[in-house]
């Protein structure tokens, strides 16, 4: 690395200990709590505290009657702790296995995609030669963002809104892989289908089962009643899983939407226990895309991308 990406003082300077003590100092709020914590006195804190903020050459914290709260750059320096310390728990976790796993990777993804998309990219991985090891949460998007921004994921492949791939968000990098229809399903007897023409009006009628609040899938069904002009009707039920979507709306309990993909990877489908609802205008399509943290490509990130052949 260059010396102004990694400065010869910092490497000089700085301990992992150091991470730590900052991490502790922010959890806790305050030197004292913070100094019980680490089995320090204050004092030595406060100076071990001086000298960090001396290598980095900047405030870190602003000291007030009602603890420590971090400045701007000690904000940004608080994040690259948290993800250098995630990182080499990281390291200690390959070097344990590196005889048996060429590394360990951890990725994000939706439901939908961990179940459609993503069974061929990790066979690419855990058939090489020497295989990695592949560790998949699947959880909502804002929750897996979250875990990719704290150093505990390393890579996301998932939805996102069209915008959001267009303006792109600070700390994060995306690189698009493929566009994602959804489906607005019912059961297949459902009365709606009875109609000659179903609009957004028509199906703000009709009791739901949608994703959770605050979910992607969530939101992508209230834009389409929001963009039709129409109030968003409340869901009769929620569900964080495309699946359970699935079977509450074969059972006949309300309409769905999931993404057209998932209906064609379900045995539901080919029974024709549900059937596709001819809505105008369709429902908005989505990206799916790699998000990774800014910064260097790791060699577990370069497999991945060649398994997603980007």
């Amino acid at each position: 690395m260059s010396d102004e990406i990694l400065p010869d003082h910092l490497v000089a300077k700085l301990r992992f200990r150091h991470l730590q003590l900052l991490t502790l100092v922010q959890a806790h709020g305050s030197l004292r709590a913070a100094s019980q914590a680490l089995n320090l006195t204050q004092p030595a804190l406060s100076k071990a505290l001086s000298e960090i903020e001396s290598a980095f050459g900047y405030k870190l914290f602003v000291r007030s009657a009602r603890g420590l709260t971090p400045t701007v750059q000690g904000a940004a320096v608080l994040r690259g702790a948290a993800l250098l310390l995630e990182e080499l728990v990281h390291l200690r976790a390959e070097a344990g296995m590196a005889e048996r796993y060429g590394a360990r990777i951890r990725i994000g993804a939706p439901p939908f995609v961990a179940q459609t998309y993503l069974p061929d990219v990790v066979g690419k991985l855990v058939r090489r030669e020497l295989p990695m090891r592949v560790q998949l949460h699947e959880d909502r998007v804002p929750a897996l963002t979250d875990a990719l921004q704290q150093g505990k994921l390393d890579a996301l492949i998932t939805t996102l809104p069209l915008q959001m791939m267009e303006t792109g968000a600070g700390s994060l990098q995306y690189t698009r892989l493929f566009e994602v229809r959804f489906a607005v399903i019912a059961a297949s007897k459902h009365p709606v289908f009875q109609a000659t023409r179903i609009d957004w009006a028509r199906l703000m009628k009709e009791q739901w089962v949608m994703q959770t609040e605050g979910s992607m899938g969530r939101k992508l069904i209230e834009d389409c009643f929001t963009h039709a002009g129409v109030p968003v009707p409340v869901p009769l039920i929620e569900s964080t899983s495309p699946t359970t979507t699935l079977q509450l709306v074969a059972a006949g309990l309300g309409i769905g939407m999931v993404p057209d993909v998932f209906l064609f990877h379900h045995r539901v489908q080919q029974e024709e226990a549900v059937r596709r609802i001819p809505v105008v205008p369709e429902p908005y399509s989505s990206v799916v895309a790699l998000v990774v943290r800014q910064g260097p490509l790791s060699d577990r990130l370069a497999l991945l991308k060649e398994a997603l052949g980007v």
